[in-house]
């Protein structure tokens, strides 16, 4: 009832082209407008200002010859104040754009490494969008935005630089564990250092005690027994030690100790063997 009247509804964010006689007339805005089709006023179509969403795939390759799959998403929209313009001017928008974008990877892309376009997707994607707002301009859109949502190398390239990847972080593992084993011996050496070193002091400090008492007991054994002298007093006390260790030997099942020669005749000649060897010290 409505076109028969000549009353025509245009939908919000829309506009409506208007034509009389099959030329351009006027763009109606949103709202109820009155054309009488009998002088030939019609709608020659319709034009929404949503703001749409392009997704554009592009094959190219890389400074470094590496094939990839750029994958550009541009957002754009008609003007209200160009809406004749986009009306008709372009016979498929998308097409347009579609083209712009192709030129545009395909022109920034060969220049740099597969690395560096990674890097740089940000720069891409400037560079994709002032060349398209010059271009479609002139059409009446407007690029509101333009990214680079993904960069795709061919899949033998993917595994070969995932390989890369986990064998720098094996070697970086190797690294680090060698580094470890490295501190952990250190620290090892270290303790047993120590503990040697205190071993040593304790042998130190026990062979002084031994040395002290033998010498309070060659004083005392010499002032309680006189004419003895510390030869002989010290003869007395190897054969003494000489029965103390054969006792303790003895009452061992286990014992694997052998004295060469063997008998009490023999501590004689190890107390010789002994001053002489102490003699000779002090000698040099």
């Amino acid at each position: 009832m409505g076109q028969v009247l000549g009353l025509v509804q245009v939908d919000q964010s829309t506009v409506a082209i208007k034509e009389t006689f099959g030329k351009f007339s006027e763009v109606l805005d949103p709202g109820c407008h009155f054309l009488p089709w009998c002088i030939g006023q019609q709608i020659a179509g319709y034009l929404s200002l949503r703001v749409r969403q392009l997704d554009v795939r592009c094959e190219t390759k890389t400074k470094d010859n590496v094939f990839v799959t750029v994958v550009a998403s541009v957002q754009y929209r008609a003007l209200a104040d160009k809406a004749s313009d986009a009306f008709y001017k372009l016979s498929n928008t998308r097409e347009q754009i579609q083209s712009y974008v192709f030129d545009v990877i395909r022109a920034t892309v060969p220049k740099l490494e597969l690395d560096d376009a990674f890097e740089q997707k940000n720069d891409i994607a400037k560079a994709v969008e002032e060349e398209l707002e010059k271009a479609m301009s002139t059409y009446g859109y407007e690029i509101v935005q333009t990214l680079i949502v993904d960069i795709e190398p061919d899949d033998r390239v993917k595994r070969a630089m995932n390989e890369i990847n986990a064998a720098a972080r094996m070697r970086m593992a190797a690294n680090e564990k060698a580094e470890a084993e490295k501190i952990l011996q250190i620290k090892r050496a270290e303790g047993e250092a120590e503990s040697k070193y205190l071993a040593g002091v304790g042998i130190a400090r026990q062979r002084q005690a031994i040395v002290d008492g033998l010498r309070d007991s060659v004083l005392a054994f010499s002032e309680n027994v006189p004419g003895t002298t510390a030869k002989d007093i010290m003869d007395m006390v190897l054969v003494t030690q000489y029965f103390d260790t054969m006792k303790e030997i003895g009452a061992s099942s286990k014992s694997s100790s052998v004295f060469i020669p063997h008998g009490p005749g023999a501590v004689k000649d190890v107390a010789a063997q002994i001053r002489d060897g102490l003699l000779q010290s002090n000698m040099h």
